[in-house]
């Protein structure tokens, strides 16, 4: 998925980002650890941070498509939220077991 952002980002006529450092300036996730150090708690955890994408990606998909015009980067941005869901349905499943 980095790929195809960054690919997206340059298909656009921007630079991504190339560094770790440049990352963690953007990203709104954290490494903290709230569950259970075993695997359960690392799947609920994973779960949380699909499920804080899906919310930001459904956040920005008007924004893109209404105030920049850009069509484009709005479904590009839906897939990756599709992309989400499926994996956050995937874990779900899984933690019901």
């Amino acid at each position: 998925m980095i790929d195809s952002v960054a690919e997206r980002i340059r298909t656009i006529g921007h630079y991504a980002p190339a560094t770790l450092q440049s990352y963690l300036n953007l990203t709104h996730l954290t490494e903290q650890t709230l569950e259970k150090n075993d695997s359960q708690g690392f799947i609920k955890e994973l779960l949380a941070d699909h499920q804080s994408l899906i919310l930001i990606l459904r956040g920005h998909i008007k924004s893109f498509g209404d105030e920049f015009q850009d069509l484009g980067t709005a479904d590009f941005i839906t897939g990756l939220m599709q992309s989400h869901e499926k994996m956050a349905w995937f874990l779900r499943s899984h933690l019901k077991k």
